[in-house]
């Protein structure tokens, strides 16, 4: 445990507490070398009591000076410190203040160490320093005197482990606050990111379709020279109202980021997604832009697309909202990629339900050359459906079979 650094104040104050202590027990010793009248001292009793005084004095100078280590070295400082107030009363405010910082680290093999050093410094004191001055009263029960000291022992330890559990439980509670602080911000990251990817994908998959329609009629009536003026109104119409519903889709997409006041108490309702029910006006948009879209299918997968696929409605009802909504998806981004790279190729477009699995497979001859037209043909939407069919708990696969572009999907009915 790393221990905190003190400013210059608490440094100081500590300091002086100590020194004012050593000096309070400097007093006591003092008054019990030379007994209670003072005036009847003889010389040599007070030379030899004068020494000890110096002594003391000195002793305890350099045990207050030793506390500079008791961060660094604290076994070392705290055993020393005990050791020198064998000789010096004073000396024993530097011992305290080193023990219980030594205790801090709560580690009992230098507590015991320093302990036996503290009794024996003890017992030195009351029988060879104390014993050394002539005429003095000698206690009843000099062990009475080492057990007090020992008793202060236990109680700087006891507040040295105090102060110790409780840095550590600061400790552990700053480190908690500081990792909940990194995972929040690390969730709001991965939010963040999480809601651009879906932004991307659906500003994707909502104008992909629609700047393709304006792309290709925009491209006839660059190259086509020989339109009457009523078919180049029509194609002009046509690109007009594709890019009036591609900004009213991308209107709606750039909504789902707009919360105000009133979502703070509720999320914001998102607009409507289409789903397969919206799949024949897909297919309408599609043949008018020049794409032959025909329907092979057994059954209908929704109960609504029955008459416009010309088959019988299933009998387990309609698949949930994400699965349309993905099965959807696919059909409008395979659409557009035909119309981008096999411009003028048929589509065949399967759907059905296969099991508990809706099943979808769309397909389009390829051409003697491939196209691109305009950016965005490096497999982005290839990628955003793969993510979209997993996310719903199904798969896609594509590739090339005799010619011919191949998109499969298999989607969880529920």
């Amino acid at each position: 445990m790393q221990a905190t650094q003190l400013r210059p104040w608490s440094r100081v104050w500590r300091y002086l507490a100590t020194a004012v202590t050593g000096l309070l027990f400097l007093v006591f010793a003092s008054a019990d070398f030379l007994g209670a009248d003072l005036d009847n001292v003889p010389p040599d009793i007070e030379i030899h009591v004068g020494g000890l005084i110096f002594l003391d004095v000195v002793v305890g100078i350099v045990a207050l000076c030793l506390l500079r280590l008791r961060r660094r070295h604290p076994v070392v400082t705290a055993a020393i410190t005990s050791a020198l107030s064998g000789l010096s009363a004073s000396a024993l405010a530097s011992a305290v203040w080193a023990t219980i910082s030594m205790s801090t680290h709560r580690r009992w093999p230098g507590v015991v160490f320093v302990g036996v050093i503290w009794a024996l410094a003890t017992v030195f004191y009351e029988l060879v320093l104390r014993g050394s001055v002539p005429d003095i009263e000698m206690y009843p029960a000099v062990w009475a005197s080492g057990s007090l000291a020992l008793a202060i022992y236990v109680i700087c330890v006891a507040t040295g482990f105090y102060v110790g559990a409780r840095r550590a439980l600061l400790a552990t509670l700053r480190e908690r606050a500081e990792n909940a602080e990194r995972e929040q911000v690390l969730r709001a990251a991965s939010a963040r990111d999480a809601e651009r990817t879906r932004i991307a994908r659906e500003m994707h998959d909502v104008l992909a379709h629609r700047i393709s329609l304006v792309a290709l009629h925009a491209g006839a009536l660059t190259y086509r020279t020989d339109l009457s003026r009523e078919e180049t109104a029509q194609a002009a119409g046509i690109i007009q109202d594709n890019a009036h519903l591609a900004l009213t889709e991308l209107r709606q997409v750039l909504g789902v980021l707009r919360g105000g006041p009133a979502s703070l108490d509720s999320d914001p309702p998102e607009p409507a997604q289409p789903t397969l029910v919206d799949l024949p006006a897909l297919l309408a948009d599609a043949r008018e832009a020049g794409t032959t879209v025909t329907i092979a299918a057994t059954d209908a997968p929704c109960s609504a697309l029955a008459d416009a696929f010309g088959a019988s409605s299933p009998t387990d009802g309609d698949p949930s909202k994400t699965v349309s909504r993905t099965a959807y998806r696919i059909v409008q981004e395979a659409l557009t990629n035909a119309r981008k790279h096999a411009p003028g190729q048929p589509v065949v477009l399967l759907i059905e339900q296969a099991g508990d699995l809706l099943h979808l497979e769309v397909s389009n001859a390829l051409p003697e050359r491939l196209t691109a037209r305009g950016p965005g043909s490096g497999g982005v939407g290839l990628i955003g459906l793969r993510e979209r069919a997993e996310l719903a708990g199904g798969r896609i696969e594509h590739g090339t079979d005799g010619g011919t572009f191949i998109l499969k999907a298999w989607l969880p009915w529920e």
